[in-house]
């Protein structure tokens, strides 16, 4: 009940900050968001640069595509294998994209295009983060 009398509704999952939370805080659905709203980004690159060369790609894919698949990955961080397989999946599909890469293998993608996985991005920034964690709690 609220101050007013109403009766407050509970709900699945709750976006704070960008970020999805549900009650049991698992992260499935932040993957889902943050999947849909990759694909979508790279749905649009895909039909507006006729170009597909592996600088630019690059560029386009840090800039525009990236950001919505680490956006706060700190707070949400998956640890199920199949929410880092849909995340991966958007690298994945992005690296078939560009030209001359159809016949080479993820890793070797990744390695021509000087990136990493996603799920080694994620624990490069936990890692980076952890210091700051002791710094604050011991302030």
């Amino acid at each position: 009940m609220s101050n007013n009398g109403l009766q407050v509704g509970l709900v699945e999952t709750e976006k704070d900050l960008g970020v999805m939370i549900s009650p049991d805080l698992k992260c499935s659905q932040q993957c889902i968001c943050a999947y849909k709203k990759a694909i979508w980004v790279m749905g649009m690159i895909r039909r507006t640069i006729s170009y597909k060369e592996p600088k630019i790609m690059r560029s386009l894919y840090k800039t525009l595509v990236r950001p919505h698949v680490e956006y706060c990955s700190c707070a949400w961080n998956p640890h199920y294998r199949k929410d880092m397989e849909l995340l991966e999946r958007i690298q994945r599909r992005f690296t078939k994209m560009i030209n001359d890469m159809n016949g080479m293998t993820y890793e070797d993608r990744l390695r021509c295009l000087r990136l990493w996985t996603l799920e080694e991005r994620r624990n490069r920034q936990d890692c980076k983060l952890q210091p700051l964690t002791f710094l604050v709690c011991e302030i």
